[in-house]
């Protein structure tokens, strides 16, 4: 009687405990694919949509969700902080990247944005590898991934530019990688890891920059269909060091000789190179295939897109193929992504930085209103300006970031009036030819400018970080001169703050929207999807629409 009581006891246990080991895990994806195009317009969707194929920009759009109005709700619309906020869902205000460079105004240090002394290169003994998250003061959706699963998710960020693989990474990633253009490696730092994994040194002894250099860049299809572009002889793009004209065929294992390898950056091929890398991480990393059956987070920033737009801006046939050779590379990554983790098993996300605007000479030559800020000068004739109003020199350290940056060292130690310093200041920017607006940052919430410029300005600024009073310019203006060749970004207009943001895959409806949204929308959206807690600065709202489960 004794031992059946026993043996129900011991049933009883087990019918109770049997269901809470039974229970189901919360659905989720296997991996998390976020494509950062640096310099990707939206209109790139579209611009060269009849050109692509089927199974890259196509396949995007016609299985996953794309939001049509996205835009950027900050200035200055630069690299290191588009990168930031997609992954924080903040803002520089918050998240503390007020630029690719920016000056600590308590000391007036020139910081770049991933910079971190403290740490060591691996796979490097260059400057190049001293870099870590750690100028990002908010978390990221891959650093909330990492709690949720108290670290049992693997994360891993991959970019040519440092910048574009650390951030998205976040602070408690497993791995950063990022190209060494003096060797043609990629290298990491002491942030993450003291060596290079055995993959990753596998995968640097095939020498691919270097291999890839020794083709010829030439169109991928006739040239005289490239009828989205302009002539191919021009005078709006810049050239290759050692190249004459910048014209196809580019002769690239002639150039590289002039370059360095470092010159794949700006080819379409760099972006090859990076897809490369992350295939060998999804495979050697096993991304996807968690014993614990958690999500993974691949992070991957297509660099080149960026560095080719400057090199011959908007209008030309090097951009055009640049997106036509993409679309290829990316079919064949979410063929890779299909065979490897599974079809419909995994999340993939693709946005932008920023964008980019048109050539001022080349908006110019066609009879629209465009044209060049002259910050050296601008500069020179603001300090001259307030050198004789206060008795001292130099007392604005730098328009970087079209922000006036002071010098609080003179300021403090000549006792000078900083209130009356700004008021003339900004009476001064006002002047310049190309300015529209300019306000001290203290007073942008109620100063006379449009509501949603006014917005991005209060959200751009980082009192730590950011300079004192902002520099609106007219639409097609930016910093440069007539001699300034290809393209740039930072500005709050459409074709710098207007992106791309579409999602495929696991959890995701088929569908658009053209509501406006905004690049601080991604995390939280991406949260909502995982069930787990957004970015700790977040400002952003779940797309709703996107989220079929």
């Amino acid at each position: 009687m004794k031992l059946k009581k026993q043996f129900l006891a011991v049933l009883a246990v087990g019918l109770l405990v049997g269901p809470v080991c039974a229970q189901e895990r919360v659905e989720r994806p296997k991996l998390v694919v976020g494509l950062m195009v640096d310099q990707m317009r939206w209109d790139y969707l579209y611009r060269f949509y009849d050109r692509y194929g089927e199974g890259g920009f196509k396949r995007l759009l016609g299985e996953g969700f794309s939001c049509e109005n996205t835009y950027i709700p900050y200035v200055p619309t630069y690299t290191a902080i588009g990168h930031s906020t997609v992954y924080t869902g903040s803002v520089p205000a918050i998240h503390g990247i007020a630029g690719n460079d920016f000056i600590i105004q308590q000391t007036g240090q020139r910081m770049y944005c991933t910079q971190d002394d403290d740490v060591d290169g691996v796979g490097t003994d260059s400057d190049a590898g001293k870099q870590s998250p750690r100028n990002l003061l908010a978390s990221t959706i891959t650093d909330q991934l990492k709690l949720a699963t108290n670290f049992r998710s693997k994360v891993i960020g991959i970019a040519i530019k440092d910048r574009g693989g650390i951030l998205p990474a976040g602070h408690f990633a497993d791995a950063a990688y990022w190209f060494e253009g003096n060797s043609g490696d990629w290298v990491s730092s002491s942030f993450y890891m003291q060596e290079l994994p055995d993959w990753v040194k596998q995968f640097n002894t095939q020498k691919l920059a270097e291999k890839y250099l020794q083709q010829d860049w030439n169109t991928l299809y006739p040239i005289d269909t490239y009828v989205q572009s302009i002539a191919d002889d021009n005078a709006y793009e810049a050239t290759y060091r050692g190249e004459e004209a910048p014209v196809f065929p580019k002769k690239l294992g002639t150039l590289v000789k002039d370059n360095g390898l470092g010159m794949i950056r700006a080819t379409p091929f760099g972006n090859t190179l990076t897809l490369d890398l992350a295939k060998a991480a999804i495979s050697n990393e096993q991304l996807g295939h968690n014993t614990d059956g958690v999500t993974d987070f691949l992070c991957v920033s297509l660099s080149s897109t960026d560095y080719v737009g400057h090199q011959f801006s908007v209008n030309a046939i090097e951009i055009e193929d640049t997106y036509l050779r993409l679309d290829k590379e990316l079919e064949a990554f979410f063929k890779y992504l299909d065979s490897q983790v599974g079809a419909g098993e995994y999340t993939l996300f693709i946005t932008a930085d920023h964008g980019a605007s048109h050539n001022p000479l080349f908006f110019m030559d066609k009879r629209g209103n465009a044209g060049y800020f002259d910050e050296r000068n601008a500069l020179s004739g603001l300090n001259e300006l307030l050198e004789k109003e206060f008795g001292q020199e130099k007392i604005v350290r730098s328009l970087m970031n079209y922000q006036v940056h002071l010098n609080y060292e003179t300021i403090h130690a000549n006792n000078l009036d900083e209130d009356d310093i700004k008021e003339r200041a900004v009476k001064f920017l006002r002047t310049l030819e190309g300015v529209a607006f300019v306000t001290d940052m203290e007073k942008a919430s109620t100063s006379s400018i449009p509501e949603r410029i006014r917005e991005r300005i209060v959200n751009g600024y980082n009192p730590k970080r950011s300079g004192c009073i902002q520099v609106i310019l007219e639409p097609q203006w930016y910093s440069g001169s007539p001699r300034s060749r290809g393209t740039t970004h930072g500005t709050w207009a459409s074709y710098d703050a207007h992106i791309p943001f579409v999602m495929m895959g696991w959890g995701i409806k088929h569908g658009t929207t053209n509501r406006e949204t905004h690049m601080t929308d991604i995390a939280p959206t991406i949260a909502a999807l995982l069930h787990i807690e957004e970015p700790n600065g977040n400002i952003g709202q779940p797309v709703q629409e996107v989220l079929g489960r």
